[in-house]
């Protein structure tokens, strides 16, 4: 997908102006996973198994190299063939080589950020290759035509009466239909790709160290079948994705599981070593071929930043998203790239860059939430700040905003003068004030800070209840 990132505050006002009831839809969707996440969490002890979950993250991105060297030599021994892609052409590269090799001119995908990352469906369809999303929620997005909006609800910011408008078009449902006629329309096309089509392609949401296994969290089975229908299985894995034990996993998984949507564990979860009779594997079914293809792509850069490395912790269980008052208002398209919400803010300039990426940081009112609910504890606030820093120090903050902040600032640490700028501010007319940078976007849908014509100072002063 293109890089948008440095049109955030753009984006996020056209969304706003033009499409409000994305807002609507984005909310409701977000509440009712948080409010879930919360139930989740009171049957455990979830601060200690967060405190756990952060150690062992930090653990192994501290010994990355031990473990990515062990998990490769335990996958070739389950008959899995592993490759290194440093770049996304390196990616493109490897998946260019293996239809090549194998013929394939069709391909079902399982729901992977990664793959949007590495733009692999613009890849390969420019090969001429047909490709089936089989996630639903990624289904509805490929025959929009759009990104997704959300880490596990890739529609979200769409409502019913337009996914049933879509379908209605594209696939001849009634135009009144019931999300379960909808999925059941999907279920008939998708599972005819899934008996036809020549290579799966997934992404992994942990790889073991210790064994090789790469674990997939899912709710509708569609993972299963694009990893084990096709005879030839790719996923594609961040390198950060790693575990180093077995006994590490489960507790992941349910992590993960109530993190994002609330459920104690996901409906399917599928543990792939190999290939079905390679190595030591002997299943009588699966893929005749498992390569698992492991990504950089700026990840180690992000590794070697001892300010912002913590951002590697994340398990993409979108529960920032889901809290975040910020997103809620636009969703993830306003975002620019595939990472949106508050990890998206901290990872996205260590991956693309911070000229690329300098305004996601400023997108949050630093309430923190965020931190409160990341299961593997990373301090996304204090990375926030880190990255506005620096885009500050680099001159990419807006200039403005800049003038006005520093100015603000300077009254800030002088009382006697502070008084006298809140007592302009009070006295000047509500038009002007909405005319200023920084102050005409805080002043939307607030009045003036006065009462009585008093300053807030005042009414302290005199004790005014």
């Amino acid at each position: 997908m293109d890089i948008d990132s440095r049109r955030y505050p753009e984006l996020a006002r056209r969304i706003l102006e033009d499409t409000p009831e994305i807002r609507e839809s984005v909310t409701h969707a977000t509440t009712h996973f948080h409010d879930m996440r919360m139930a989740a969490f009171e049957e455990l002890d979830g601060d200690a198994l967060r405190t756990w979950a952060e150690r062992v993250k930090s653990h192994a991105l501290t010994r990355l190299d031990d473990y990515l060297t062990e998990a490769e030599a335990r996958l070739e021994e389950n008959g899995a063939k592993v490759h290194w892609a440093e770049t996304s052409e390196d990616v493109h590269k490897i998946l260019g080589d293996l239809v090549e090799a194998h013929g394939v001119r069709t391909v079902v995908k399982a729901k992977s950020m990664v793959s949007e990352e590495m733009e692999v469906n613009t890849f390969l369809e420019g090969r001429g290759i047909e490709v089936f999303e089989t996630d639903l929620g990624e289904y509805i997005i490929q025959l929009l035509e759009e990104p997704p909006s959300h880490i596990i609800g890739p529609a979200i910011h769409r409502n019913l009466d337009e996914i049933q408008a879509l379908f209605h078009e594209r696939l001849g449902t009634p135009r009144d239909g019931s999300p379960e006629v909808l999925a059941r329309a999907a279920r008939d096309v998708l599972r005819t790709a899934f008996l036809s089509a020549d290579m799966g392609i997934s992404g992994g949401n942990f790889l073991v160290a210790e064994t090789g296994s790469i674990a997939l969290i899912e709710n509708e089975g569609n993972i299963r079948l694009s990893t084990s229908a096709p005879r030839v299985h790719v996923a594609l894995i961040g390198i950060e994705k790693i575990l180093p034990r077995w006994s590490d996993l489960s507790p992941f998984l349910q992590l993960t599981s109530r993190s994002g949507t609330g459920q104690r564990i996901g409906t399917f979860v599928s543990v792939i070593q190999g290939p079905r009779a390679g190595g030591g594997n002997q299943e009588p079914d699966g893929p005749d071929e498992v390569h698992v293809v492991l990504i950089d792509a700026g990840r180690s850069r992000v590794l070697a930043d001892p300010e912002v490395w913590e951002a590697l912790r994340c398990v993409r269980c979108s529960a920032c998203l889901n809290v975040c008052p910020v997103y809620r208002q636009t969703g993830g398209h306003a975002y620019g790239w595939v990472y949106s919400g508050p990890i998206g803010a901290i990872l996205d300039p260590g991956l693309l860059g911070l000229e690329e990426a300098h305004s996601l940081p400023f997108a949050s009112s630093l309430c923190g939430a965020c931190a409160d609910v990341c299961p593997v504890r990373i301090p996304i606030p204090d990375l926030l700040l880190e990255w506005r820093r620096r885009a500050v120090e680099a001159g990419l903050a807006p200039k403005g905003d800049r003038r006005l902040l520093e100015a603000w600032t300077a009254s800030a640490v002088r009382p006697r003068l502070f008084g006298l700028a809140e007592k302009a501010v009070a006295l000047t007319p509500k038009a002007v004030a909405r005319k200023l940078p920084v102050v005409r976007r805080w002043s939307e849908g607030r009045e003036p800070p006065t009462a009585r014509g008093k300053t807030f100072r005042r009414m302290w002063e005199e004790g005014i209840e």
